[in-house]
């Protein structure tokens, strides 16, 4: 079944340590993405996704321009960032969801782990879905590797970046 993307209701998020003591979150404002989706046969279910590396905010510009620069996503170079599934199944009540994820031009494998709420019937008539995915990654594996000793130990930024992604689809 085609499900229709409602990015209204939808959100890709991700945190990252600063200095290994405290958490810095943000999110890409501009992102799509297309699905082909059977809840009652989640094997035969398909999602492609992209997000637009320039919208990524943080809420400080300065830190903002400089993740949009060469020494991270290089925005210009690589405007966006791209997920496709390759496996979605249930795991108990659990979704489990195995993707290709581009970022950089160097594409990986990643798990997501979340749920599959719906279908629902909205006020209007139509019928809904929603997914809610949490996982993670290592930044460097995708050629993001800029960083900062610092004096006493560690990094200035973390090589893991924990991902927040919620999609919410409209039955077309």
């Amino acid at each position: 079944m085609t499900w229709k993307f409602d990015p209204t209701h939808s959100h890709v998020q991700f945190s990252v340590r600063h200095m290994m003591v405290a958490t810095v979150k943000g999110h890409f404002g501009a992102f799509s993405a297309e699905a082909e989706l059977d809840p009652s046969n989640l094997s035969q279910s398909k999602v492609s996704a992209t997000a637009d590396v320039a919208s990524i905010s943080t809420g400080v510009d300065q830190r903002d321009a400089h993740l949009r620069s060469g020494d991270f996503f290089d925005a210009e170079k690589f405007p966006h960032m791209q997920l496709v599934t390759t496996s979605i199944k249930a795991n108990g009540e659990d979704l489990v969801v195995e993707a290709n994820l581009t970022i950089r031009g160097v594409t990986k494998p990643v798990t997501l782990r979340g749920e599959l709420l719906g279908p629902v019937k909205d006020p209007w008539g139509n019928q809904r879905i929603g997914v809610q995915l949490q996982g993670e990654l290592d930044r460097e594996e995708f050629g993001i590797t800029w960083n900062q000793a610092l004096e006493t130990g560690g990094a200035l930024v973390g090589k893991k970046v924990k991902l927040d992604l919620g999609a919410e689809f409209t039955k077309a």
